[in-house]
Formats: structure tokens, C-alpha cells, sequence
């Protein structure tokens, strides 16, 4: 099974996950549950009610308490994870399928899908893209939606993403109903957020305010997530191990922000200083599977970040380090002023 970043897979049990990443094993996806079927939930699909699943601890603890199965220890990331074996998968979907399923009824949507589907018509006419290259996620997908959804968006493909991006910027800073956060919306984004961050919100909205990739449309929260297409994966599952080594702080530069906007989002540095943890050499980069630490710095600009440092082993005997954030709450990565 091709599963990547943004599409969602559903276990026979009735169990939705999000699908994380583009590199998975050959006999499961690696993928996080996200609701779950619950009489007490608030969201409805037919006759059956679900929950939300927040926070990835509350996620763990779900599945050990309920469904150990979909926990396992992967030996390529070196880490416990969640995933959903092929032949436990029930349904497969797709962002992509299910915006052309949308286009083809565009006249018969409702509520927050004719908001999404208008939002994306909006990027794709200005950025040229074809209708094959995006595709919506999120509740909307799963038809677990409510009228407070999100509108989650995914583009593939390098040169899409980057027309998007580029389009995006010129629509928040003009008079559409594309807006970047203000304060207001960040406070409340940082009120969600609390739980499972140590960042305080003066460095929180410094670098969040910046961002195009989130905001609103028509008063909706929205969420563009951008990745590569299958011919632009070129790393095969097994072909680099990744090894935990501890936890650690660091102060950087940030030399290349290439990759800065992609889920997974990736930031070249150097003049690397140890603030906590046991330095290692060479470390190359940071990463990140999240997508809120997408945009999170720009080229020469100082950065103060904390996450696990893994060892990245290749053949040959090299092997490089990166420091990757986002699977602990104490993670995070702020831009500093150089001194």
C-alpha cells in the first residue's frame, strides 16, 4: 500500500488514523489514531458517533489500554510507534479522491465543505496548479466533520507546493478572505497549543505571526500542508537506521530553509552550540514530522531548539546526526537574536 503524509486509514475495528510521513515499512502503515468509535463522541458519521483524539500521549495510552496492536517497536526508527498493519486496514483515504469527489457535487455542498472547496478553487486558480495535485484532509476527508472544522489542505509535488506558497503569500497580504493570524488568533492557537508546549507566547507569536501556511478563511481556521510526490521520494524504508541518543539544546544558524514548508520539514545549520546534552558532530539538520514547526526560521537566522538527537547510519559505515523535534512536549524551536 502507497500511503503518505495527509491521507487517513481505517482499521477494520472502525479505528481512523492520520498517516505520518512519507517512508513506511512494507507490511504496515505508519500511522497515529485519531478518532475512535465512542457513544459519548461528539462527532457523527451514519449512525455512529466518534471521538477526537488529541495529544500523541492520549493516543498511546488508547491503544495500550485498548488496541496494543497498533503499537510496535519499529527497527529502522529505533522507537516505539504507532501503525497499522496491511491487512488490518479497511478503507484507504485519500485527499486527492476526495476533493474530485467534492468538485463533481460542488453544487450540492454544505457548510464548511463549500468554505474548503471555494478556498482551494481560490489557490488553484492562482497559482495554476492542476486539480490532480491537491486534495483536502483532515475531518472533511473521513466525513467526520463538524461547523467548527478546520480546512486542511495538501499539495504534491515540489514545484506545486512552491506555487502555492508563492500565491498564498500574495492573497494573505491582499484583499481576499485569506488572512494570516492576528493576534486574537494566535492566542488562541496558543491556548490549544499550552498543553503540549514550554514556549512562552511572546516567543510563540514572534514567529508564528510570520506564517502564510496557517490562518483563515471566512472566519475558518486553516492548515496547508504541503509534500512531495512519489517520484521525488527517492529514500526507501531500511536504507538509513535511525538511532536515539539523548535529548539536547542547541543554539544554530539556519543555512538552508529549501524545505522549510514540506511536512516533513527539514532546516540545514551550523555554528552549532551545545546549550544541554552531550555534543556530537557531525549534526546536519533538524526535522520535523509536525507541521506546526513548518516556517518556523529562515535562512541566517539563529535559532535556539530543543528535541532527541539521532544518529542517521548509511552504508558504508557513514553516518551523520539531525535533531528531531515535535514527538515530545517539552520540544521546540525559536528564532533568537544573534549577539
Amino acid at each position: 500500500m502507497k500511503a503518505r503524509e495527509g491521507d487517513f486509514v481505517e482499521s477494520f475495528e472502525g479505528l481512523i488514523f492520520d498517516v505520518k510521513g512519507l517512508i513506511h515499512p512494507p507490511d504496515r502503515v505508519i500511522a497515529y489514531v485519531r478518532y475512535t468509535p465512542d457513544e459519548k463522541g461528539k462527532r457523527k458519521r451514519g449512525k455512529r458517533f466518534y471521538r477526537k483524539i488529541y495529544s500523541l500521549h492520549e493516543r498511546n495510552k488508547y491503544l495500550l489500554e485498548n488496541y496494543p496492536k497498533y503499537l510496535y517497536f519499529d527497527p529502522v526508527f529505533n522507537q516505539l510507534l504507532e501503525g497499522v498493519p496491511t491487512e488490518s486496514i479497511y478503507k484507504h483515504y485519500k485527499p486527492e479522491k476526495k476533493l474530485h469527489e467534492m468538485k463533481h457535487r460542488s453544487e450540492n455542498l454544505t457548510g464548511i465543505e463549500k468554505d474548503a472547496f471555494e478556498f482551494i478553487k481560490l489557490l488553484k486558480e492562482k497559482s495554476g496548479i492542476s486539480w490532480e495535485k491537491i486534495g483536502i484532509s483532515g475531518s472533511i476527508l473521513v466525513d467526520l466533520h463538524d461547523e467548527n472544522s478546520d480546512i486542511d489542505v495538501v499539495v504534491y509535488g515540489t514545484a506545486n507546493c512552491v506555487r502555492i506558497y508563492e500565491a498564498l503569500r500574495w492573497l494573505v497580504s491582499s484583499e481576499t478572505p485569506i488572512k494570516s493570524y492576528d493576534e486574537n488568533g494566535l492566542k488562541k492557537l496558543y491556548k490549544f497549543r499550552a498543553r503540549d508546549t514550554e514556549v512562552s507566547f511572546e516567543q510563540f507569536i514572534k514567529t508564528e505571526i510570520r506564517k502564510v501556511m496557517q490562518g483563515e478563511f471566512k472566519g475558518r481556521d486553516y492548515f496547508i500542508r504541503f509534500v512531495k510526490d512519489w517520484s521525488e521520494i527517492t529514500e526507501k524504508y531500511g536504507e538509513k537506521i535511525y538511532v536515539p541518543i539523548g535529548r539536547a539544546k542547541i543554539k544554530a544558524r539556519i543555512t538552508n530553509d529549501e524545505e522549510a514548508i514540506f511536512t516533513p520539514c527539514r532546516y540545514l545549520i551550523d555554528s552549532i552550540v551545545f546549550l544541554q546534552g552531550n555534543p556530537v558532530a557531525p549534526l546536519k539538520e533538524i526535522v520535523s514530522f509536525r507541521g506546526r514547526f513548518c516556517e518556523q526560521a529562515r535562512v541566517g537566522e539563529k535559532v535556539v531548539v530543543q528535541g532527541t538527537i539521532e544518529k542517521v547510519l548509511q552504508s558504508n559505515d557513514f553516518y551523520y546526526y539531525r535533531l528531531i523535534i515535535g514527538g515530545n512536549p517539552k520540544d521546540f524551536m525559536v528564532v533568537v537574536e544573534d549577539e
